[in-house]
């Protein structure tokens, strides 16, 4: 695999097992889940399932740019809930960090999240 990398930045949460920040295979970089742990911290911020979600944004963001894109070269968002009744939240905030085209997305709700975290995004970055 010559053509893959290892993402990494201390602007986002230091990974807690066994994976890469993301991974970049030619112009694809395959973002692992990001919760909302404040990296220099590593704990959980709790202010607010809004506060939550931003720092998602915010951790996802640091990553992109460590892989040499942005938020804006999302091709595919997964978001994962402990609640879906925070979905409407969720593109709330969404919509302050994207510009259409929005990327393609799913939206799941899950029994449990690492750290008790309430919300958890991953995705796939096109910086081709």
């Amino acid at each position: 695999m010559a053509n893959r990398s290892i993402i990494s930045t201390d602007q986002a949460p230091k990974a807690i097992g066994t994976y890469s920040q993301a991974v970049k295979i030619g112009g694809t970089v395959y973002l692992s889940g990001q919760i909302p742990l404040d990296p220099e911290t590593m704990e959980l911020v709790t202010d607010s399932m809004e506060a939550q979600i931003e720092q998602v944004f915010k951790n996802l963001s640091a990553v992109c740019q460590a892989a040499g894109g942005s938020l804006q070269n999302i091709a595919k968002l997964n978001i994962f809930l402990t609640d879906l009744s925070h979905f409407a939240l969720v593109n709330e905030v969404m919509a302050r960090h994207f510009v259409e085209p929005y990327p393609a997305r799913a939206a799941i709700g899950v029994a449990a999240l690492p750290k008790g975290a309430a919300v958890e995004m991953d995705g796939i970055l096109d910086v081709g």
